[in-house]
């Protein structure tokens, strides 16, 4: 049996899901903050923790932009082709708001499941 599988559970599956999970919020955030170029996002998902690649961001952000949740401007660059940056838009916004409504709601519920100290449910 193989270390990350544990009663035929792949835990590596699992934490990819859970990243996953978090990755639109977490790029809403970064993007809320002002106009972000997409290897800025990179740097900065990667810098906190959240290991991302080129290949699952673009997509992402693609879909997001199609959603309406986010616009780009094309910015000249003096050292190769025009940037793309993003930026929310209104829809973008009441989004990120109701995704940090449900993160807040539910890394509070989990947390008082998984820390013995904040938990308020008794067996």
């Amino acid at each position: 049996m193989f270390a990350s599988e544990i009663d035929g559970m792949n835990i590596e599956n699992t934490q990819s899901q859970m990243r996953k999970g978090t990755l639109e919020y977490c790029i809403l955030a970064v993007i809320r903050r002002g106009e972000a170029y997409p290897s800025d996002l990179i740097a900065e998902l990667r810098g906190a923790g959240l290991p991302i690649l080129e290949g699952t961001l673009y997509p992402l952000l693609t879909r997001l932009k199609n959603a309406g949740l986010l616009s780009y401007r094309w910015v000249e660059s003096p050292s190769g082709p025009p940037r793309k940056y993003f930026s929310l838009t209104e829809a973008g916004h009441a989004t990120y708001v109701e995704l940090e409504r449900t993160w807040n709601e539910l890394s509070a519920a989990v947390a008082s499941i998984t820390d013995p100290q904040r938990s308020t449910h008794h067996i």
